[in-house]
């Protein structure tokens, strides 16, 4: 004779025996659907030459600092054209979009897109690093010649 306990417990463990094989089914069909086109690797200019064919149509962020005298605008369009480097290795960048207040020579970027069959990365997202350092001045501090030049060249090239 069986008792209303283990009929409960057959039932239970019934229950959980089908929710762990939906759960199984489910996490197989996500692994299989190809969850790795989401992903985005972050590559210096040198890991990026030494891919070879793998870097073409992968989503990457490609991070170094850009090459001094090498922004060019696009004729007719807000983005510009420069070379980001790493200690190995150099690559030419392409972005459509309009470059942040920050961007210049010399400093850390990190740039998301692919690279192109055309031997350039095009770009569809640019991101300057900085510090997060903000340190005001002091109230009536005045501004030496030699701060106020180190303000003006570090704009240099932002304006038309």
């Amino acid at each position: 004779m069986t008792t209303a306990s283990d009929s409960m417990r057959s039932r239970t463990r019934f229950f959980m025996l089908g929710a762990f094989l939906v759960a199984s089914i489910a996490f197989a069909v996500i692994a299989a659907s190809g969850i790795s086109d989401n992903l985005v690797y972050y590559w210096t200019p040198g890991d990026l030459r030494d891919a070879g064919d793998k870097a073409y149509g992968a989503s990457i962020r490609l991070g170094g600092m850009v090459v001094p005298g090498s922004i060019r605008k696009v004729a007719g369009g807000s983005g510009v054209e420069f070379d980001v480097k790493d200690a190995r290795s150099v690559v030419h960048v392409k972005t459509s979009g309009v470059p942040p207040q920050m961007f210049r020579e010399n400093i850390g970027v990190v740039v998301e897109g692919t690279m192109a069959r055309g031997g350039h990365f095009q770009s569809n997202r640019l991101m300057v690093s900085h510090s997060n350092e903000y340190k005001a001045p002091a109230k009536g501090h005045a501004v030496d010649e030699k701060t106020l030049k180190q303000m003006m060249k570090s704009t240099e090239g932002l304006t038309d």
